[in-house]
């Protein structure tokens, strides 16, 4: 769905392994440089330059699932735990880890929006107006677009 733009940085991950466990080069999303100079900043801005990225998947929006992003202070057992050239470590739930591997985390601002973007190769359907999307494997529960 989204184009794998020239500056990607490699993700390493671990799958299911708590905070301290040892990282394995095994990507579930990349990061653009723009996205991990952002998140870094936005860390510091906040207070919390330890802390970790949540990426995740929640159901809603017109087609069935929307992105979400929060910082977290700790990694759940059960989440995949990856850091980004040494200065973001990004964290994501067991049940959307299948819905978003292999997408691509990119910064962007522009005249018109500014934010983090979410380019995802797994959708099989999206709303028009690109704030939701379905999965083959997991369509969701449609509901209104707000």
């Amino acid at each position: 769905m989204g184009a794998t733009l020239s500056n990607a940085t490699s993700v390493p991950q671990t799958r299911k392994a708590p905070i301290g466990s040892p990282l394995a080069p095994v990507p579930i999303v990349t990061m653009t440089e723009r996205a991990v100079v952002k998140a870094t900043a936005v860390l510091a801005e906040r207070g919390r330059p330890e802390g970790l990225l949540r990426v995740f998947v929640v159901g809603g929006g017109c087609s069935g699932h929307q992105y979400g992003m929060s910082i977290a202070d700790r990694a759940d057992e059960d989440d995949s735990v990856f850091e980004v050239e040494g200065s973001v470590r990004v964290v994501v739930d067991r049940d959307s880890v299948p819905m978003i591997s292999g997408a691509e985390i990119d910064y962007v601002e522009d005249p018109m929006k500014s934010g983090f973007t979410i380019y995802n190769p797994n959708p099989v359907a999206a709303s028009g107006c690109g704030s939701s999307f379905q999965t083959a494997s997991n369509p969701g529960i449609p509901g209104s677009c707000a």
